[in-house]
Parts: structure tokens; sequence; C-alpha cells
């Protein structure tokens, strides 16, 4: 029974709680194993890659992230120089017709588009009040890609002085016409599909002071950048107040240019990035 005893004793660490001992077995020699492996692991790990304690800090390989990055960043210039190049040296039509140069086209258009026309535009292109829908296929200066390109590189009403330039008139506020005529040309507006409805002065006042920018039929003129007052695609909003205070107030929204501020190339892509959003012609 002594020797039982004795033998139990020796296989415990001596501490006990509520009857239960603590065994003094020796780990598994898998556990010993794994555990040596890991350290051998991080002592190679240590010395290949930059951490302690490798004097200069950047390993035995040499790598960092940055050098990483580098390298792909290269890689990527590589890759897209292949076609900048091709790009830059095709027209509109002709990269309308590659497939390769329209990838690399949109994709670099997109870029510019989210980070420089998406604060006003919207990130899709679907405008804000105020600022064009360029996915509606109502353009005030023309849809064409050649037209957009001029309109990114000059802006409108923008400080450039070669920019697409006109102006609503503020009728009302100038006292060019009453509160009563303005009010007269609202309802005139807001009834162009409509023509029996109209007074013979509201047309008058119509044709003296709209007709030379918006069209003698309300269709709009893009010489002016004048907007289509019969469809239903509106800038600031088609309810009668709106259009009142369009009148009264006059607007003169400004687009800025890009010329100098963007290379060429990504106002090209730009152009063919907003042109492919829906709207262009």
């Amino acid at each position: 029974m002594n020797k039982m005893k004795k033998k139990e004793a020796s296989k415990t660490t001596g501490h006990e709680w509520d009857g239960i001992k603590e065994y003094d077995n020796p780990d598994p020699f898998w556990l010993r194993l794994f555990f040596y492996i890991a350290l051998f692991f991080t002592l190679i790990y240590w010395l290949l890659y930059p951490s302690w304690p490798v004097p200069n800090g950047k390993g035995l390989l040499e790598w960092s992230s940055k050098k990483e990055l580098n390298e792909s960043i290269e890689e990527i210039e590589k890759i897209r120089g292949k076609y900048q190049k091709q790009f830059d040296n095709s027209s509109f039509e002709e990269i309308l017709k590659d497939r390769n140069l329209m990838k690399f086209a949109n994709a670099g258009g997109k870029s510019a588009f989210q980070n420089n026309c998406a604060v006003c535009h919207g990130a899709g292109g679907g405008g804000n009040i105020g600022y064009p829908n360029l996915t509606s296929g109502a353009w005030l200066w023309g849809g064409k890609i050649d037209d957009i390109y001029t309109t990114l590189q000059y802006g409108i009403r923008s400080p450039h002085e070669e920019t697409r330039d006109s102006a609503m008139a503020a009728f009302g506020k100038d006292k060019i016409l009453t509160s009563k005529q303005i009010d007269m040309l609202t309802k005139y507006i807001l009834n162009l599909n409509n023509k029996d409805s109209f007074s013979n002065e509201a047309d008058t006042l119509y044709q003296e002071h709209c007709a030379s920018c918006h069209g003698k039929d309300g269709t709009g003129g893009r010489e002016f950048g004048a907007p289509n007052l019969r469809d239903a695609i509106w800038l600031y909003g088609d309810d009668y107040s709106t259009i009142y205070d369009v009148i009264y107030n006059g607007r003169a929204g400004v687009m800025p240019y890009w010329k100098d501020k963007l290379s060429d190339s990504t106002i090209r892509q730009l152009a063919i990035y907003i042109h492919q959003l829906g709207g262009g012609e």
C-alpha cells in the first residue's frame, strides 16, 4: 500500500482542489515537436523578412511592402503603357471600334469621373438639381463624343477664354418683365404641349423674350445651350414655383474647365466614358 501511495504521489504536482489532484505528466511528443518547429520557423522568418534582430531592418531577402507596391505599380504601368500609346494615336471613331481600347478608356474615364465629376453629376451620372443628368440624352450643347470633349475641355461659363457661354436672363430681378407677365410665361411654358390653352399675349411674350434661345416651338437651341422646354427633363424642376423663380431670377450655373488641369488623354477617356453612360448620341 505504501509503495502505491508513493507512486501516486510522484505523479502529482502536489496541488489539490476539492479533492482533484494535478498530475505531473510530461507533455505529448507531438506537441513538443510542433513547438520546436514553430520556434525554428520564427527564427527563419526573422532572418528573411524585415524584423528584429536583423540590423539593416530589411531581412536577407531585402523585401518590403513598399518594394512590393512599387513592383505592382510598375507592372500595372507596363500593361497601361501597352494601350496608352495606341489610345493617344487613335481617333474617337477608331477607339469606338476597338474593344480593348474601349475597355481601357472606360476604366480610366470611370476613375476620372468619380474623382472629378461625381460630386455634381452623381456617381452614376444621374445628375442632381441644377446639374444635368448625363444618362438621359438631353444635351444642352450636344451629345456626340466631340461635343462632350469640347465641353470638358473649356467648361460652361467658366473662366476659360474659350468656354461655352450663355445665360438665362433674370427677367424679374432686372425688371425686364412684370410679375404678371412672368406669371403668364410660367403658365405658358407649363402648357407648351397644349397650344389650345395659350393666350395671344402669352405667346407674344414668349416669342419676344424666349424664342431666340429656346426656339419658336420651345424645343431648345444648342447654339446657346438652351434647354428643350417640351420634354420631361428639367434641370431645376417642373413645378410652377420653380419655373417662375428661374424666369424671375435667371440661372447661370458654371461647369469648370478641365483643359490643363487634366491630361488630354484623361479628358478623352472621360468623354468616352460619359458618352457610354447611356445618353450619348
